[in-house]
């Protein structure tokens, strides 16, 4: 359920938009993504965790937020972004 370290640094390593980059906002929605997938199995699996279900909602909102800014900055950035994350179909 939870994402290892390895994952995590592959998928800084693979958003990052420069050299030393760890927190951008391209970066931050990769791993929010990799946690909202693995919290939505967990869910489905436990049906009745109300307030893990409720960290879910947290961190869309919080994907949706940083999705908007960098469309707001660079709509063609946001759109490589979504087709490399599989979201926004």
């Amino acid at each position: 359920m939870t994402l290892t370290q390895e994952r995590k640094q592959q998928l800084i390593s693979g958003f990052q938009v420069h050299e030393t980059d760890t927190g951008s906002a391209d970066v931050q929605v990769a791993l929010l993504t990799a946690r909202i997938k693995s919290l939505t199995e967990h869910l489905k699996a436990n049906k009745k965790d109300h307030a893990s279900r409720r960290g879910l909602l947290k961190m869309i909102g919080r994907r949706r937020r940083l999705l908007g800014f960098i469309y707001k900055e660079d709509p063609e950035r946001y759109q490589r972004l979504i087709a490399s994350l599989g979201i926004r179909r």
